[in-house]
Formats: C-alpha cells, sequence, structure tokens
C-alpha cells in the first residue's frame, strides 16, 4: 500500500465530520466563488434550454470539456432542437455523435428525444423526477437539467462532486460501494441552497470545483474556498481520497479487420447489433483468428474463379472503457464484386466513398478510411 493511498481502515478512525461555520456557509460559499471565479464562457452556460442543456450534460460524460466544445455545436447544428432529434434517423445520430465514444448515450439521447416528443408534446419536464423518468436520464442529469433550467433544489453527483465531496468530508471508503453512493446523495442533498434561484451557479460551482480546482492530481488547496472545511486537507493528503475500489484487469481483444474493395472503390460494411461495442455503427468485418480469415478468403477467391492476396496493414490498437483491441486491418482489392459473400460476411451493404461522411464510422474506421 502507498504512503499517499492509507488503508481503510486507518482512513476511517481519521474521518471528524466537518462541523465548523464553514459548513453552515458552504452553498454560500460556492455561489459566491463560483460567480466571481468559475466558468461563464462554456457555450451550453448561456441557455436555460432543457434541450442543450441535456445534450451537454450528456456529452460530458466520460468526456472532456476540450473535447465536447468541438463537437456541441455542430450537432446543434443538425439537431437544433428534440423535435429534430426525435425525428432523425438514429444512424444520422449516430454519425454525428461518431468520435465522442459511448454510444450508447446518443442511443438513448435519441430515445429520450421520441419520448420528450411522443409523451410530452415536444416539452420538458420540469421536475427531476419526471426528467429522471426519460429514458437515459439518470439522477444526477436530471438534477443537473432541473436545476440549471427550472431552480429546483435537486442534488447533483457526477464524477466531480463525488471527487469533492469525498475530500471534504474524508469518506473513508471506495466511491463503488452502495453504502458511500447513499451517504455521497445525502450529504449533497443536505448542502443545497435554500434559495431556488441560486440552484444554476451552486450546482455550476460544484462542477467548476471539482474541473479546476479538486482536480484528481494536484488538487490546489491553496485557492479551494472550502480549504476551511475539508478533511483531506486537514489531514495534508487530499489526493489519498477518493478511496480506490479494486481495479478491474482489462481485456484483450484481437481480430481481423477485412477491408473488401471493389473496382468502383466500394467498401464492404456490417452494421454492428444494437448492443454491444459499437453498438449501430458501420464497420468492417471483424474475423476471429487466421484460420477463419483464411477459409474466407479462399471461399472468395473460389466464387470469383482466382486467387486473392489480402494485404496487411499497419495494426491498430483501440483502447475502450474494460478492454484494449487489437486490431490487423488485410486491405483485399477485388477484381469485381462478387456475385455472393461468404457465410459471415453476407450481411452487409457496399458502402460507396460518397456515403462514408454519412455513415456512423468508429473512429479507427475512420482514420483508416482517410488514410
Amino acid at each position: 500500500m502507498s504512503e499517499d493511498r492509507p488503508a481503510v481502515g486507518r482512513l476511517r478512525e481519521a474521518v471528524a465530520p466537518c462541523e465548523s461555520p464553514a459548513l453552515a456557509d458552504w452553498p454560500a460559499t460556492v455561489v459566491a466563488w463560483q460567480r466571481r471565479h468559475g466558468r461563464h464562457a462554456l457555450p451550453w452556460q448561456a441557455t436555460r434550454d432543457p434541450y442543450r442543456v441535456w445534450l451537454s450534460e450528456v456529452m460530458l460524460q466520460q468526456t472532456q470539456v476540450k473535447t465536447v466544445l468541438a463537437y456541441y455545436g455542430r450537432f446543434l447544428a443538425r439537431f437544433p432542437d428534440v423535435q429534430a432529434l426525435a425525428a432523425a434517423p438514429l444512424d444520422e445520430v449516430l454519425a454525428a455523435w461518431a468520435g465522442l465514444g459511448y454510444y450508447r448515450r446518443a442511443r438513448l439521447l435519441h430515445a429520450g428525444a421520441q419520448a420528450v416528443v411522443a409523451e410530452h408534446g415536444g416539452c420538458f419536464p420540469a421536475t427531476a423526477a419526471g426528467l429522471q423518468a426519460l429514458p437515459g436520464i439518470g439522477r444526477s442529469t436530471a438534477a443537473a437539467i432541473a436545476a440549471f433550467c427550472f431552480g429546483e433544489r435537486a442534488a447533483i453527483l457526477d464524477g466531480n462532486v463525488k471527487r469533492v465531496l469525498a475530500r471534504a468530508f474524508g469518506l473513508g471508503e471506495p466511491l463503488q460501494g452502495a453504502a458511500a453512493e447513499r451517504r455521497l446523495w445525502a450529504r449533497a442533498e443536505a448542502l443545497l441552497p435554500p434559495a431556488p434561484q441560486d440552484m444554476p451557479a451552486y450546482t455550476q460551482g460544484l462542477m467548476d470545483l471539482g474541473a479546476t480546482v479538486c482536480t484528481p492530481r494536484s488538487p490546489a488547496c491553496v485557492i479551494c474556498p472550502l480549504a476551511d472545511c475539508c478533511v483531506a486537507r486537514a489531514q495534508g493528503r487530499p489526493e489519498a481520497y477518493p478511496l480506490r475500489g479494486p481495479r478491474l484487469q482489462r481485456g484483450r481483444r484481437e481480430h481481423h479487420w477485412l477491408w473488401l474493395v471493389a473496382p468502383d472503390g466500394a467498401v464492404w460494411m456490417q452494421q454492428r447489433p444494437a448492443e454491444g461495442v459499437w453498438a449501430g455503427l458501420w464497420t468492417l468485418p471483424l474475423i476471429e483468428g487466421e484460420t477463419a480469415l483464411q477459409g474466407l478468403l479462399d471461399t472468395l477467391a473460389a466464387g470469383l474463379g482466382q486467387p486473392l492476396r489480402a494485404e496487411l496493414q499497419p495494426t491498430l490498437h483501440h483502447a475502450l472503457t474494460h478492454f484494449d483491441w487489437v486490431l490487423h486491418p488485410r486491405r483485399l482489392e477485388l477484381p469485381a464484386r462478387p456475385a455472393a459473400l461468404p457465410e459471415g460476411l453476407a450481411d452487409g451493404r457496399w458502402q460507396p466513398p460518397s456515403a462514408w461522411a454519412g455513415l456512423a464510422l468508429p473512429a479507427p474506421l475512420k482514420k483508416l478510411l482517410a488514410a
């Protein structure tokens, strides 16, 4: 166990709930700090439109602000309101999302928009409880929309806020546990400002503190407005919190990526299933194992009446949330379009270069085709 990661038992012994006067001033302190030092130039901060706030909250899940900034405006230009998003084909939504990753977010965003239009006449519910009933909107996201757009006194608890609270109150257990989650929610709700008009600044303030001051590494405790009421700072080891649970071992997958090119430049692509990795995206056929790949190539060669050789391209390493994916592209320029493709390849479509920009393609395939 490293020095800056004390054992759970020692942390629990050290925890003393912060009941100083600073705690009573917590909401006002956060509000005042945000208005003076917080972020104010982000494009989704200048609106109380629940559609735009919702979009930003979903995009920002597990994605850095600088990345979201490149997508937010483009997505709104294509889908300017909830009606436009609800009416769009899912393929178009996934294509606009391509590159942001975690594509399940886009599918749920689309389903949520359709529910708003079909069940609420295109108007978002004005409460966190009503918002949470929509597809893909969890408790914290619903609270953020309700606080920003409707001034509801609803607590958020995203990753940044969890870190702020865990350090401030010296939570001596990993955040992955259900008990820790309940305690953090209770704290978050108890700290809400009494005045609804303060909710937008307070909610944004907690987000800003976690993103710019109480960062995972090298937190800027000397400028933190909550420094006087922070167990982690008092202990002199803020980076020891939040306590980490057992690390999940990353998996590894390896596939051949069969890149079939017709004489007119069209590429054979298959659409991934609605669930799982790259769900709903168009991709090259994924073949597991050299034997299976060679069998497909032999069948193709027999159908075309001539030998075929697939050229091995540079290997791609693609890191996903829980596993690393090793992809070996094999490019095969066909002398003609086969009358029929072998089993395992048949469920797909020839996609001409003119169609690629409008397809939902995973980032590695976009780069491969561009190269």
